[in-house]
């Protein structure tokens, strides 16, 4: 019986709480990297929440290292929890692709029907004529939802395929034109919850 005992308690010990630990590390860290680009896109109610439960986590991870610091595995399991949570929280960033972008195409070509067909797509576009190293060139500056972008990418490639284009965060926007007539915020938020409601 005593056997049996100091293996369950051996198999808890080095199994089963680095197991837990991993997990709750993976998740405090991800909740940190949501948490960040929450904070960053000026999401200030979503934040203090996920903030107040990835705290939480963390307490509890680091409860069980303190009360086993004579148990390497669970060292390990919290650096490797660490992490993968950056990874994680990484992927899921890239998936909710919250906020806006500026891309900016600097071409050579006749800007003309790649800004028609932007303009087509209710895309707020301002062009200028700019002068370059080899050159007269047109520079194009437009403001897109991030989850668009990659189609707006599509339609550069298509349009001017030898243009040089460049996309760069924005944190903050004051009016502008944009596909959704609600404010991207607002559909930063729809898009979060979408899951959640009945149907979807």
């Amino acid at each position: 019986m005593n056997y049996e005992l100091l293996f369950i308690s051996g198999f808890y010990t080095w199994l089963i709480l680095p197991f837990l630990i991993f997990i709750a590390r993976v998740a405090d860290v991800t909740m940190g990297t949501i948490r960040v680009i929450f904070v960053s896109r000026g999401l200030k109610y979503l934040a203090p929440v996920v903030g107040f439960f990835e705290i939480l986590i963390w307490l509890l991870a680091i409860g069980q290292i303190m009360t086993n610091l004579s148990n390497p595995a669970c060292y390990i399991a919290y650096a490797g929890g660490f992490a993968i949570g950056n990874y994680v929280g990484i992927c899921i960033a890239e998936k909710l692709s919250l906020g806006v972008v500026l891309i900016r195409v600097i071409t050579k070509m006749d800007a003309l029907p790649l800004v028609e067909h932007l303009n087509a797509k209710n895309y707020g576009v301002t062009s200028i004529d700019g002068h370059g190293t080899s050159g007269e060139v047109k520079v194009i500056f437009t403001i897109v939802p991030r989850r668009e972008a990659p189609s707006v990418v599509e339609s550069i490639k298509k349009f001017n395929p030898q243009a040089f284009y460049s996309i760069e965060e924005v944190g903050f926007v004051e009016r502008g034109i944009f596909p959704d007539k609600r404010s991207w915020r607002e559909c930063d938020l729809l898009r979060l919850f979408r899951p959640f409601r009945k149907g979807k």
